[in-house]
């Protein structure tokens, strides 16, 4: 197989398709470089992605094509690969079959169709997997009738075809021609039965999975000027629902770079507690309730599990299945994605305190009990949960940007705490709630008075990352949307000043400026969360010009399908954990409110 670019796609060539337990990633060039069986944070099968020649990979694509091609399915996670050539064009479709409460069993399947749509097609298949991230060998057994079975310590996947196949290494390889209008069909099972593919059986998977994309997407309320890129953004986030419990992963993928050749490499498969909370609030904005609801009830496992050990409240990420059992491995025998060593398995930010969680979980609260009320039980819980914070907020922590250097008070976290007691009382008096209000509105009123009064800084003329400090902050671009100022207070008019010249170039903001302080060698990107807040906050200031600008601009960055990482590096280039949850309710959130104030 010829690899690209030194053996590694551009993170941006890439489309996804996923069955709401995990991803597979699908390069450009026909390749599924990264794909984890099961569920997001199991061990990979295929991960060339992070290590180009001991990963694994599952390949198809066309011999004579020099112009790759891809998108999706309207209005699905259907993806589509065309390799146009001068003589013929074919296409490989990929997707998954979601899981749902109607799927009688899950089924851990690939389906991936090969056809010439024009002229006579030829095709090369090559599938070498590597098993548990490359540590565990495998055998694999041509089955005549079937196609082929990889075994291995940690488990085994049917590949089914009609296709002759030939062992090549430790996988298979086959060439085929197609004649315009002929298809091959291809499925991987995980732990699938030793059996033919039936005739008629990936079409019958193609319509399911269609017809439910569509319907899931028809629930969108959204009818703006955006409509397309917000509905692909809804599409993207809904991939990043782990169905069996209502968690929300960050992103699919781990260890994808900060910057090329760095170290801030990190395992984003987890579900963290404001992520999750963000995402929740994003979707419903959009109209998408099913999601809440499974997230509320995931919130209130953690919550009784939080009850029954005292030594802990909630943390502030989890495994998808509830786990707060996250440990940090580095995986020393990969390169990384272009050389970016280390490749890290689990994440110890699990271990951090992040005070500003309970904000982000609380306003998400809010905003779902005013389409459904919430159960007392959850309320029970939540309250408990702000008696702890009661005793901690004014604690330092690591913050929301997981600082790993020492602790301090961080004004965002400080807002959020804010945040969590005005919804908390906003809640209680809309409900009749039991609820200590007088209480919860003092404790309100001390964190709002202490990020006035020791978080803005005269001589910065901006609310700074934490007291004592000169650093500007990009979260701090929330206060406006999370109601703590108005949009027009002058204090936060001048910190968006400051923040425009400092940490913003044209379209893209940093999250903060890099000197060293957060505990990391190594720069990063610009952060496309800050990006979109960024947008968000000059539309509320009434620049909606200059806001719908650099908003049109931070489109251009989006990916050939509408997809965006965590980060922009300097050329332009996606870097970071691909695709990115934070990026992509950000985006929504920044497309609603600007429609409706070019609309007023």
């Amino acid at each position: 197989m010829t690899l690209p670019r030194n053996g590694y796609l551009p993170i941006e060539e890439h489309g996804v398709v996923g069955d709401l337990r995990t991803i597979a990633l699908v390069g450009t060039d026909g390749t599924i470089d990264w794909y984890c069986p099961a569920r997001f944070d199991a061990p990979s099968l295929f991960a060339s992605l992070l290590d180009a020649r001991k990963g694994g990979y599952f390949s198809i694509r066309s011999r004579a094509s020099s112009r790759p091609k891809q998108l999706y399915l309207p209005e699905t996670n259907i993806l589509v690969t065309r390799f146009v050539g001068a003589e013929a064009v074919g296409e490989v479709i990929d997707f998954m079959v979601p899981e749902t409460s109607e799927t009688a069993a899950a089924r851990d399947l690939l389906v991936r169709r090969a056809r010439a749509v024009r002229g006579r097609a030829t095709f090369e298949l090559a599938c070498h997997p590597a098993f548990d991230y490359g540590r565990v060998s495998h055998t694999v057994e041509l089955v005549s009738g079937v196609g082929a079975v990889f075994t291995s310590a940690a488990g085994r996947f049917v590949l089914r075809t009609s296709v002759p196949l030939k062992i090549e290494e430790n996988g298979v390889g086959a060439t085929f021609t197609l004649d315009e209008g002929e298809t091959v069909e291809i499925q991987l099972e995980w732990k699938g039965e030793v059996r033919p593919l039936l005739d008629g059986e990936n079409e019958d998977l193609f319509v399911r999975t269609s017809d439910f994309w569509q319907r899931w997407l028809s629930q969108c309320k959204y009818r703006g000027r955006w409509r397309e890129t917000v509905q692909r953004s809804a599409l993207a986030l809904k991939l990043l629902v782990y169905h069996p419990t209502g968690a929300l992963v960050a992103a699919p993928t781990t260890s994808l770079p900060e910057e090329l050749g760095g170290i801030r490499n990190w395992d984003y498969r987890y579900a963290w507690l404001r992520d999750a909370a963000f995402t929740i609030y994003a979707l419903m904005r959009l109209g998408f309730l099913e999601e809440a609801a499974a997230f509320m009830d995931w919130v209130q496992k953690r919550c009784e599990e939080a009850d029954r050990d005292r030594d802990r409240d909630l943390m502030i990420m989890y495994a998808v299945d509830g786990s707060p059992e996250i440990p940090e491995f580095t995986l020393d025998h990969l390169e990384g994605y272009r050389g970016s060593a280390p490749v890290r398995i689990g994440n110890n930010a699990v271990n951090q305190r992040q005070i500003d969680v309970y904000g982000e979980l609380m306003d998400s609260v809010y905003l779902y009990n005013r389409e459904v009320p919430i159960s007392y039980d959850l309320w029970t819980h939540l309250s408990k949960r702000l008696d702890w914070l009661s005793s901690h907020w004014q604690e330092p922590d690591e913050g929301i940007w997981e600082i790993r250097g020492p602790r301090q008070r961080f004004t965002y976290s400080a807002l959020m705490t804010w945040v969590a007691y005005d919804r908390a009382c906003r809640l209680a008096r809309d409900r009749g709630l039991p609820a200590p209000i007088e209480r919860w509105r003092k404790l309100g009123n001390q964190a709002y008075r202490f990020v006035q009064n020791s978080c803005w800084d005269r001589e910065v003329g901006a609310y700074v990352m934490h007291p004592g400090s000169k650093l500007l902050d990009a979260s701090l671009l929330v206060m406006p949307l999370v109601k703590f100022s108005g949009p027009t207070d002058p204090r936060f008019l001048s910190t968006l000043d400051r923040i425009s010249a400092e940490l913003a170039s044209d379209s893209l903001v940093h999250r903060y400026a890099h000197t060293g302080h957060d505990g990391l060698a190594g720069q990063e990107g610009t952060f496309n969360l800050c990006s979109f807040w960024y947008v968000e906050a000059l539309t509320r200031a009434g620049r909606v010009r200059e806001a719908r600008m650099i908003f049109e601009k931070m489109l251009t960055y989006a990916n050939h399908v509408g997809l965006f990482a965590e980060e922009i590096g300097p050329s332009g280039e996606q870097l970071g954990n691909f695709p990115q949850a934070f990026t992509h309710l950000a985006l929504i959130s920044a497309a609603v409110n600007l429609d409706a104030a070019l609309d007023r």
